[in-house]
This record gives C-alpha cells, structure tokens and sequence, in this order.
C-alpha cells in the first residue's frame, strides 16, 4: 500500500470506527489513559470458549489511537487469547522494535497503515494505548479465571 491508501485508512477508522460502544455485559472491561496527550479508552469483551466472542471500543483522543483501537477490535474478534496475546506481540514488535509489518497475518493487513507511527516516537505511545490496555483487560480476565472459587 502507498502512504497515501496508509493516511485515507487511518481517517477512515478515525471518522467510522469500527466496535464502537460498550457491551451490557463484558466478562472483561478496563480503561487506558495515555497521560501524555489525554488520549482515553475503555474496552468491554466478551470471552466464550477462550475466544473473544465480542469486543467493543469507547475512547476519545487524537486519530492515530483511536484508528488503532478500530483496527485491533476488528483484528481481536473471533480470535483466541492466545492467537490475540500474538498478534498484540506481533503488533508492538512492529512500533517499539522496527519489526515489520510483513510479519502481521495476512488477514491483518490494515494494521499495517500504523507502521509509519513509528517515526514519530510521541505517536507511539497513541497507537499502543488501546493494545497495552487489551493486554491489561486480558492479565485481569485470566487473574479472575485463575482466582480460587468462594
């Protein structure tokens, strides 16, 4: 893809996101705040047979974080925690360690638009927000999974 199909995907998250919302009833729900520019994010998700079944983004903030939540929620959904622990590896391998975006699956080509983020380390920091607030979601629902039953 050319940086200009990149920039048009990227506002297009941005004026269309995608999963926008939150479920009634989430087995996980968590917020991230990037303290930095006052980007905010709260996800909700449901987990069925260690599959995110469901996920939804409320978040508010410049357009490079909430383009990115856009993209992870369609990226996450149907995907086991494991395969969504991977691919948020895959993703912040790609922003934080100038991985590249060909080491993304396939079908996650989207996800790609974000790898020119990083040249701009302050921006970093926004499209990691809704992925890093994911993981916090997912170390939270595995905690409760593994709490001893009263």
């Amino acid at each position: 893809m050319t940086d200009d199909l990149y920039r048009e995907l990227i506002l297009d998250h941005f004026r269309n996101p995608r999963n926008k919302g939150a479920l009634a009833n989430p087995d996980v729900k968590v917020q991230g705040t990037n303290l930095l520019c006052g980007d905010n994010i709260e996800l909700t998700f449901l987990v069925r047979g260690g599959k995110i079944e469901d996920i939804k983004m409320d978040s508010t903030g410049c357009s490079i974080s909430q383009s990115s939540a856009s993209m992870m929620t369609q990226a996450l959904k149907g995907k086991s925690l494991t395969e969504s622990a991977a691919l948020t590896a895959a993703f912040k391998k790609m922003l934080l360690e100038n991985g590249s975006a060909d080491n993304l699956p396939e079908d996650l080509e989207e996800l790609a638009s974000l790898e020119g983020v990083r040249k701009y380390p302050v921006r970093v920091k926004c499209a990691l927000l809704s992925w890093n607030t994911f993981l916090q979601g997912l170390k939270d629902f595995e905690a409760k999974a593994d709490a001893p039953k009263k």
